[in-house]
This record gives structure tokens, C-alpha cells and sequence, in this order.
């Protein structure tokens, strides 16, 4: 049995602990308003290129169609990028995006196709690295804030791949924010370009119109934006799903150390009545020994 010194130790090692998660619950808490705000402002503007997308691409059709738009008309070369957090101390959130994407290659693998993998943060990739570290075309890292700069190098570098022939298509896994406690490992394509059904449509209110330039020429210009558009969305969906997993982690973690503590000052208090007890018996034996 431990000692009332050691269990002291042990309590005040708790009070420390729990001290610090507190802190990082309430920086959490703090940031997490921040980011919940950026990606609920980013949505519209993702709707909205979506149903442009969808206006556009009723009007195309043929071999003037944008590649990225029809894809190469091949299915065996796969590009998984992957969007996590750099940092953990956020239960599950990290791990439900990569268990997500571990599945898609998996099934991918088994059905005989070829798979490449982008990374995006610091859990992804060391995760990932263990088992497909021989399939990692790139890694970034997410930083502590996403950026319009950060998520333009990452689109670069998909489109480079794209260009070059070496994927058919490209599926972007990430984290969607939907409330404190739910956020949801989702997969999306980005090339081919999905052409999201039953986007809204844009209501001109019944007037005749015509592109200028035409479709094709417009859609050569917005796709590649689009696959920006799209990752820097997932960022700022990451961050915020980020922030509130951790948020509900350190709180947790506060109130089990604060269980723990109790539990220990039991303890702690039982012993020491044991030993007073004890102290008290050999006092009045030796006592009457006299």
C-alpha cells in the first residue's frame, strides 16, 4: 500500500494535471467561436460555386468538355487526400478522419486500383505513414490557422498531379462541423467535378441570357478555383470541428481528474485513520501492559 506521502504526491500531481486541461478547455472554448464562425461564412460561398458549377455543366457536353469537369474517362489511379489537425489532445477527432480514408484505400486496394496519398496536418500524415508510407505523394502541414495562400499550394500541387496524368480522380476526406458534440468524417470528390444534384438554381426570374465568353471557357477558369474553394473549406470545417473535440476532451479529462482526486483523498483518509488506529491500539495495550 502507498504511503500518505506518496498519496499526497499523487493528488497534487492530479491538481496539476487537471489545471491544465482546464486551461486548454477554456483556450478551446475561446477559439472555438472563432473558427465555428469562418467555416459557417465559408459555406455560402462553397453553395454557391456549386450551383454555378451545376448551371454551367447542364450546357456542356462533348470533347469540349473541361477535364476536370468529365475526369480522363479512366478509373484506376486514385489521389486521397487527407485533412486532419497538427495537433491531438481531441479524443477521436483525428482518428475518425483517417480511420474513414484507411477504409476508402483499403476497398480501393482490394478492387485493384492504384492509390496516392496528400496529406494535409501532422496526425494524418504520421498515421497514415506507418502503413502507406510508400504511396505519400505530398505532406503540409494544416497550421494554426488556414489561409487562402496554404490552401492554393495544396491545390496547386493536386492539379500538377492531374495535369501530369498521374491520377484519374481525387477524393478530399476531412472533418464537417456540425455542432459542439458532432462532427462528421466526410468524403468528397473533387475531380471529376461533382455536379451536386439538386443544387439551387440561379433564379434570373424568367430572362433570356447567354455566356460570354462561353461555358466551356468559364468552367476551364472556376474548376481549378473550385478545388481551392473546396480544401480551404474543409480547413476551416477541420479547425472548428477541431477546437470543439477538443473543448469536450479537456473538459472530460477535468472532471475524471477531479473524480480521480476525490477518489485518491478517500483513500488517502482511510489510511490515515488505519494508521491512527493502529497507533491508538498500541498505546493503550502497552498501557495496560503497566
Amino acid at each position: 500500500m502507498a504511503s500518505l506521502k506518496e498519496m499526497r504526491s499523487q493528488i497534487a500531481s492530479v491538481k496539476a494535471t487537471q489545471k491544465i486541461t482546464k486551461a486548454m478547455q477554456m483556450v478551446a472554448a475561446a477559439k472555438l467561436r472563432r473558427s465555428q464562425d469562418a467555416a459557417q461564412n465559408a459555406r455560402p460561398y462553397a453553395t454557391r460555386m456549386a450551383a454555378v458549377i451545376a448551371n454551367l455543366a447542364a450546357g456542356v457536353s462533348g470533347d469540349g468538355a473541361p477535364k476536370l469537369l468529365v475526369g480522363t474517362g479512366r478509373d484506376r489511379s486514385h489521389l486521397i487526400v487527407v485533412a486532419t489537425s497538427d495537433r491531438g489532445l481531441a479524443g477521436g477527432f483525428n482518428s475518425s478522419i483517417v480511420r474513414a480514408a484507411r477504409e476508402r484505400i483499403a476497398s480501393l486496394l482490394e478492387h485493384g486500383k492504384e492509390v496516392k496519398i496528400l496529406t494535409v496536418g501532422k496526425k494524418a500524415r504520421d498515421q497514415l505513414r506507418r502503413t502507406y508510407g510508400d504511396r505519400f505523394v505530398a505532406s503540409f502541414e494544416a497550421g494554426s490557422a488556414p489561409t487562402l495562400e496554404g490552401a492554393q499550394i495544396i491545390a496547386d500541387k493536386v492539379l500538377e498531379l492531374y495535369g501530369a496524368g498521374d491520377i484519374d480522380v481525387v477524393t478530399l476526406f476531412y472533418s464537417r462541423f456540425r455542432s459542439v458534440v458532432q462532427q462528421i468524417p466526410t468524403a468528397k470528390q473533387l475531380i471529376p467535378a461533382e455536379v451536386v444534384e439538386g443544387a439551387p438554381k440561379i433564379d434570373l426570374k424568367g430572362a433570356a441570357y447567354e455566356y460570354e465568353p462561353d461555358e466551356e471557357t468559364i468552367l476551364e477558369t472556376l474548376l481549378p478555383r473550385n478545388i481551392m474553394v473546396q480544401v480551404f473549406s474543409s480547413m476551416l470545417e477541420n479547425q472548428a470541428g477541431f477546437f470543439a473535440a477538443q473543448m469536450t476532451a479537456m473538459d472530460n479529462a477535468t472532471r475524471n481528474a477531479g473524480d480521480m482526486i476525490n477518489a485518491y483523498t478517500i483513500k488517502m483518509n482511510r489510511t490515515r485513520q488505519a494508521q491512527i488506529t493502529k497507533e491508538l491500539i498500541e498505546i493503550i495495550s502497552g498501557a495496560e501492559a503497566l
